[in-house]
């Protein structure tokens, strides 16, 4: 199979889909890989070590999409992309469909066979190619919160770990998945007053025999988030509904009742946003604003921020599919692998994935229908 790498165009998006050692992977199994010139340069990856680990070098985007069978990437093809894809193309990367409707419909009208990372879904519920983003991402929201907090940024001037005779500062985490324990466990270990609130009794129960008490859980009821809202110093939006656009948990009127210069940092944005007074996708380079009083993070691409840890992270989860991709073709690949089959989103002009269908209001045809799987 030949396998193409672009460089990512997304506002300040410094990750790049591979490291030369999955260049060698892929080539050691026979198959050939192209690399944009300079793509793994702000993952401080060289060509040298590209060419060195048998890949192929192109200059420009278009090279790469008129070249290759399977194109892969970290984050969603912008609008530029669109007409780069050739029909019946594999595209492996982050997608996002359920708010990207202008995406989800070009790669239907370019019959894209469309496999988003963050929908491939192990028997246990688990997202492996989401997991170690979520990781990172959790890690990054509690930093820059931290961050904002400062009075350069327009924050309260609170430190979240205090000093000796002063109180730390609250971090409330909506959502203990990876993202939000990741986010509260590094608040925690700032030396915030920490609560992480859930709807699962059961996770909540984990985390609470986990850290003995000294992260506090929470139900999270609408009553108890206004409640924590209020209170807290720094809000940081952690809710996942695989495929589907995030539920708005945190309303206008919450967002009112906050303390002047406090923090929200969403980083469900990728998904439409859990917070209704976010009505934007920031970026690293502006990447707050005010409304009410409170300071507001909404970057789409966390990770990005801390790319070299970000991608050879994200390469060693996503490697796995890929070579069965290459090995199998992506067909055989799908239909051998039901984790990897619920990552397919669009496939020969449908929406594959109905939440992404529900929620834009696309065709949709089952995975059944088409393999029978």
């Amino acid at each position: 199979m030949i396998i193409g790498v672009p460089k990512e165009i997304k506002a300040n998006e410094n990750r790049v889909a591979m490291t030369p050692a999955g260049v060698r992977s892929l080539v050691s199994a026979g198959h050939s890989v192209f690399v944009q010139t300079t793509a793994g340069e702000g993952s401080g990856i060289t060509d040298k070590e590209y060419i060195e680990a048998g890949a192929k070098m192109l200059k420009t985007p278009k090279e790469i999409f008129d070249k290759v069978d399977t194109i892969v990437k970290v984050k969603e093809p912008l609008e530029c992309e669109y007409d780069l894809f050739k029909e019946g193309q594999t595209l492996y990367t982050y997608l996002h469909l359920a708010a990207e409707k202008p995406l989800a419909e070009a790669l239907m009208r370019k019959k894209v066979t469309a496999i988003a990372y963050e929908t491939v879904e192990l028997s246990d519920g688990s997202l492996p190619l989401l997991t170690p983003m979520s990781e990172v991402a959790g890690r990054v929201a509690t930093q820059v919160g931290a961050q904002m907090l400062t009075k350069f940024w327009g924050g309260s001037g609170t430190l979240l770990g205090g000093v000796p005779g002063v109180a730390p500062g609250k971090v409330v985490v909506i959502g203990g998945g990876i993202v939000g324990l990741s986010a509260a466990r590094m608040a925690m270990g700032l030396g915030a007053d920490v609560t992480i609130m859930d709807i699962s009794k059961k996770r909540l129960i984990y985390i609470d025999e986990l850290y003995s008490g000294r992260m506090k859980t929470l139900w999270a009821s609408e009553y108890n988030i206004a409640k924590m809202v209020a209170e807290c110093d720094l809000l940081v939006g952690a809710v996942l509904i695989p495929g589907a656009k995030a539920p708005k948990l945190v309303s206008e009127a919450m967002v009112k009742t906050m303390k002047k210069g406090s923090v929200i940092v969403d980083v469900a944005i990728d998904q439409g946003g859990m917070v209704e007074t976010i009505d934007r996708v920031t970026t690293h380079a502006n990447p707050c604003y005010e409304k009410h009083g409170v300071i507001h993070y909404s970057v789409a691409n966390m990770p990005g921020s801390v790319p070299r840890t970000s991608t050879f992270a994200l390469t060693d989860v996503t490697l796995k599919y890929l070579l069965d991709i290459a090995n199998k073709g992506t067909i055989n690949a799908l239909k051998e692998d039901k984790a990897l089959m619920l990552g397919l989103n669009t496939y020969d002009g449908f929406i594959t994935y109905k939440a992404v269908a529900d929620d834009l209001n696309l065709a949709y045809k089952s995975t059944k229908d088409f393999f029978g799987v």
